[in-house]
């Protein structure tokens, strides 16, 4: 049904070109989460990407090999535009039930402006995280390892060391999320299930975007569904934790409004007399 687009394995391929790319993204992973201002993340990112892609050519893989060939460029982008399109149908579903709509409560999004908000899902995320992580984990590095190992071990091998390289950024996730901290709980505890849970599912995603860069041929297929789930969930976030603090807020007047009204005289307290 679909024909899938792999690097034809070599044999002979030295280990250590994959080598180093590991350790430069332990080092960008390190730098990006700890060390470089977070004005600095765009350039970090964009620096990377094009550093990765550099050493990718070195290494004897083709801009086809890396899910970049022209050829495939509209074909990743209808399954790119597909998967945008049904995670904003699962999203809005989510989010219309009071069960799931937990889940998108992420109360760092509630300390950005709107304007930050924007700038965040459609700058930072697409061409900062997108960019760096499915050129490094999609376009290089499987590219890379399905040369040497084949496009199993490709898969697998990249699709984990995805999951390895969200150890940092999921660390205290637990205390901004309603939904996850009640079901990781709290503490040292807490913090190393949702660790482990962002790692598995961090690796199954890889998974399904390393199969949609396959069967796309591109990497514009992974970088939608990627975007949509990132940039997308802040925006449902923010929208949703407004809505939830204005409703709190409207409450709060109506509580204080009644309680002025029993001072005042003009209504009488709840279970009195008239």
């Amino acid at each position: 049904m679909f024909d899938l687009v792999i690097p034809q394995q070599q044999t002979g391929l030295a280990l250590w070109p994959v080598l180093v790319v590991v350790l430069a993204l332990i080092v960008l992973n390190i730098v990006n989460n700890r060390l470089a201002p977070q004005t600095h993340y765009l350039l970090w990112s964009f620096g990377g990407s094009v550093g990765l892609l550099a050493f990718g050519l070195l290494d004897g893989n083709t801009w086809t090999d890396m899910g970049l060939g022209w050829q495939y460029l509209v074909p990743g982008m209808i399954w790119g535009a597909a998967c945008i399109g049904a995670v904003t149908a699962v999203y809005l579903i989510g989010s219309a039930f009071k069960r799931t709509r937990t889940a998108f409560h992420d109360e760092r999004m509630s300390e950005l402006s709107g304007s930050r908000l924007m700038f965040q899902a459609l700058v930072e995320v697409p061409f900062g995280t997108v960019l760096l992580e499915e050129i490094a984990f999609r376009a290089v590095l499987f590219s890379m390892l399905a040369r040497r190992y084949g496009v199993i071990w490709g898969l697998v091998i990249s699709s984990v060391l995805f999951g390895l390289w969200h150890i940092l950024p999921s660390i205290g996730t637990h205390e901004q999320n309603p939904a996850l901290g009640s079901v990781v709980g709290r503490g040292m505890r807490g913090n190393i299930l949702a660790v482990a849970l962002s790692v598995v599912t961090t690796t199954v995603a890889g998974v399904v975007f390393g199969g949609l860069r396959l069967v796309s041929g591109s990497v514009l297929a992974p970088m939608g569904l990627h975007w949509a789930t990132n940039g997308l969930g802040y925006g449902f976030s923010w929208l949703l934790i407004r809505a939830r603090d204005r409703r709190r807020e409207q409450h709060r007047q109506q509580v204080r409004q009644r309680q002025q009204d029993v001072s005042d005289g003009s209504e009488p307290p709840t279970g009195g007399v008239e």
